[in-house]
């Protein structure tokens, strides 16, 4: 695979992990989170993978929409990609609507199922 063909595989796989929390699809999301994820949100808190699929499918945190913006992906050897862009996060929770716009950073792996998000940190906030 080219770095070419793998920083498009990387930006579709993050577009995917988007569509799946928009859709709510627990099961896909969590075919693109290693078994190993670490998440950092804005507030600072670090989750695992149960605990951010938890958070952010089935609950009280409805996705409205997620956009990655300014995207960039670095490609390290054939099986590490960091991915950074500006994202724009619509949400719901307990029926307010927010929107966060924030600086994302993601570190894929690329493993037998393909790209998998390992590790993830979005914040601050951007006005």
């Amino acid at each position: 695979m080219t770095i070419d063909e793998a920083t498009k595989a990387v930006v579709a796989a993050a577009r995917a992990r988007s569509a799946a929390l928009v859709a709510g699809d627990r099961r896909r999301l969590a075919a693109l989170l290693h078994p190993r994820l670490r998440w950092t949100t804005y507030r600072g808190a670090v989750l695992d993978r149960e605990q951010y699929l938890t958070g952010n499918v089935g609950g009280a945190l409805v996705w409205v929409e997620q956009t990655l913006l300014d995207v960039d992906v670095q490609i390290v050897g054939d099986a590490v990609a960091v991915l950074t862009a500006l994202v724009v996060d619509v949400v719901n929770r307990d029926g307010v609507q927010e929107t966060f716009r924030l600086r994302l950073t993601q570190t894929w792996v690329n493993s037998a199922d393909g790209w998998q998000c390992l590790a993830g940190h979005a914040g601050p906030r951007v006005d």
